[in-house]
């Protein structure tokens, strides 16, 4: 087993030192929890099905024909995830990424985009809607998803290599076909279009400067991903995780990276080469983890709310919307939970204070 050197150089790593109580909340202020993190984006999953079977996300050993994915009575409804939406933009939301599994595999998912962007036009201070996708579905739906009202997506591709592409994602979806989804969301003005690759040793780490070249040249930003501890499914392995350090490495063999200044709550450390412009950013959550300054909650398709990717404990909102619960009864309970909120899984494990090995949500079921 790996044992890597941490490395949190950022500023936010004093804050994590858990207040003894969540810090008063003033009309008009910043929703804070216990490490005086302020509350300002949501994931919301749309669907916990994909047609892809990353290794690292939803091997097939566990997600083959016999999964039991979730019912269809089970997941929020559009209506609920516009109210619950509306509800988190009055405590301070600013960003809000619709997530999957896979969402495009949500049936009419443009009257969702189109239900949310109307109504963060017409009430409040507007919040930015974006999209993680696989990209596989992304060519025909670009367009419809642009005039609903969605402004950016960020395609997940780990490949380039149609075979390695093959393996790491496990689909009969040529790599093609997700380049050409890139393209057309390109063209159809979803941009910045963002692109994420999750780097995993032994597997795809040689693909690090073909996708850096490819992208560089398109124009947009290739973000690599440290292969994380995410769920308890995929057999994660810390002798399988190219860091950082090493991503970097590989890069400036090429380019001639400077960094960028990271705005608070940024999960990415960017680079610029000097030379073509071209941007790309890593996130370390291994090597550096961010816990810090994180700003996100996540909403499964069924409702249940997430203080950390990492966690495995959830807070079921669905229950309180079917059982009546008011705006009101439900700002006061999700608020609550901000404010008590002491989650910093990456640091924890980082500093041998929590176990890798504690049980945790799947990627699938509450987004990246």
């Amino acid at each position: 087993m790996r044992v890597f050197p941490i490395h949190i150089e950022r500023p936010y790593a004093a804050s994590s030192v858990l207040l003894d109580h969540p810090p008063d909340h003033q009309a008009g202020d910043p929703l804070r929890d216990r490490l005086a993190r302020p509350f300002t984006d949501l994931r919301i999953s749309v669907t916990d099905r994909c047609n892809f079977r990353c290794v690292y996300c939803m091997p097939r050993t566990a997600f083959g024909p016999g999964h039991a994915f979730l019912p269809h009575a089970a997941l929020l409804s559009f209506e609920e995830l516009a109210r619950l939406a509306r509800l988190f933009a009055g405590l301070g939301m600013r960003k809000l990424r619709i997530t999957g599994g896979e969402p495009l595999m949500r049936k009419d998912l443009p009257q969702l985009i189109g239900m949310l962007s109307a109504m963060q036009q017409d009430e409040g201070p507007p919040f930015d809607i974006a999209m993680t996708t696989n990209g596989s579905l992304l060519a025909r739906h670009a367009a419809a998803l642009k005039a609903a009202g969605l402004r950016r997506v960020t395609v997940s591709l780990d490949a380039l290599d149609p075979k390695v592409f093959r393996t790491m994602s496990d689909t009969e979806t040529p790599v093609d076909t997700v380049l050409e989804g890139i393209h057309q969301a390109h063209a159809a003005g979803l941009g910045p279009v963002k692109v994420n690759m999750v780097v995993r040793r032994g597997h795809n780490d040689r693909q690090i400067l073909p996708m850096a070249e490819y992208f560089s040249r398109a124009g947009m930003e290739l973000r690599f991903i440290e292969y994380m501890d995410v769920g308890s499914t995929n057999g994660w392995r810390t002798d399988e995780v190219t860091t950082a350090k090493e991503i970097l490495a590989v890069l400036r063999q090429r380019f001639d990276l400077v960094p960028l200044p990271r705005e608070s709550g940024d999960t990415a450390m960017r680079f610029i080469d000097r030379a073509s412009g071209a941007r790309f950013g890593i996130i370390a959550s291994i090597t550096s983890p961010f816990c810090g300054d994180c700003t996100r909650l996540r909403l499964s398709s069924d409702g249940q709310l997430h203080t950390c990717l990492f966690g495995a404990n959830s807070h079921d909102l669905r229950a309180r919307v079917r059982r009546g619960d008011d705006d009101e009864a439900l700002r006061k309970f999700v608020a609550r939970l901000w404010q008590e909120r002491g989650d910093r899984y990456s640091e924890a494990r980082a500093h041998h204070l929590q176990a890798a090995s504690t049980p945790r949500a799947e990627m699938s079921y509450i987004g990246g």
